[in-house]
């Protein structure tokens, strides 16, 4: 799978049960939406929630955005309905919540067959994110990482240090199975010096994107997770050096007085290619 081909710099999560926030959905500039059944909706809202949601989605207007609609756990009263429902709404893929196994995605798939989403949240799900990553109708991961701390009773850091291990065991089971991998949310949606070094960590890591729980965070994470004017222009001086040193018979080019190589070229390709599809959003 191609991730430059969609981008995923800001994920959205909307309450599948409130009709103002869904339409105001519509007009903002997120790359992606994560329709909530779960979390943002409370029990007695949830049956009517599906009727709420698939009714939206129905009527459209999410333009070029992934839409994918997050269930509830299929061990829940709640997730097979919501499973069947999401199945027939308009939309791109399921969320399945807390996730630890192939297995629980196999349950998934049996009762649908849009594209998979995984949460991964919990310490069992980090130590079997490759098995899962290499689900064949998994095409995402979504980071949980505030269950993901209560699970693992650990305390907030402003460098995430005590979350470096979960993050990099799903962000290694990603890459290797092609699958689009977000960063879990900021929790203080009015500290935009704090979200930003959030989104920029998770970006130099190597996530595609990451999760949000207010509109108001939307600008920042769609900045850092697209490339620069500096990485475009780099980008496009690598590929050309580079073809101007195979005309010579030469292997390698030197830009900036580093050595570009067939891999470089490769990156540098792979940035164009992101910065073309994020422009392509806006059309």
């Amino acid at each position: 799978m191609d991730l430059t081909l969609r981008p995923y710099r800001s994920v959205l999560y909307i309450p599948g049960s409130k009709d103002r926030a869904l339409d105001k959905a519509r007009g903002l500039p997120v790359d992606a939406i994560i329709f909530d059944l779960e979390d943002a909706v409370s029990p007695g809202e949830k049956p009517a929630a599906r009727e709420t949601l698939a009714a939206a989605l129905a009527q459209g207007g999410y333009g070029k955005r992934s839409k994918i609609v997050r269930i509830n756990g299929l061990e829940t009263e709640w997730g097979e309905a919501d499973a069947k429902a999401a199945n027939d709404m308009d939309c791109d893929a399921v969320l399945l919540p807390k996730v630890e196994s192939p297995e629980q995605l196999d349950a998934l798939a049996r009762l649908t067959d849009k594209p998979l989403w995984a949460m991964m949240e919990t310490p069992k799900g980090m130590l079997n994110a490759a098995a899962i990553g290499a689900h064949p109708q998994l095409m995402g991961m979504v980071m949980g990482t505030n269950d993901l701390a209560k699970e693992l009773n650990s305390r907030f850091r402003a460098d995430r240090l005590p979350m470096m291990a979960s993050l990099g065991l799903c962000l290694l089971a990603a890459k290797a199975t092609g699958c689009v991998i977000v960063d879990g949310v900021y929790n203080a949606f009015k500290d935009d010096a704090g979200l930003k070094a959030e989104c920029d960590q998770g970006r130099d890591m190597g996530f595609d994107g990451k999760t949000l729980i207010h509109p108001a965070q939307v600008e920042i994470a769609n900045a850092a997770f697209a490339p620069t004017e500096a990485e475009v222009e780099l980008a496009k001086r690598q590929i050309a050096a580079f073809e101007e040193a195979e005309k010579a018979g030469q292997g390698v080019a030197v830009v900036d007085g580093k050595i570009v190589e067939n891999l470089h070229v490769a990156t540098a390709q792979s940035v164009l290619a992101k910065a073309e599809a994020i422009a392509a959003l806006g059309e």
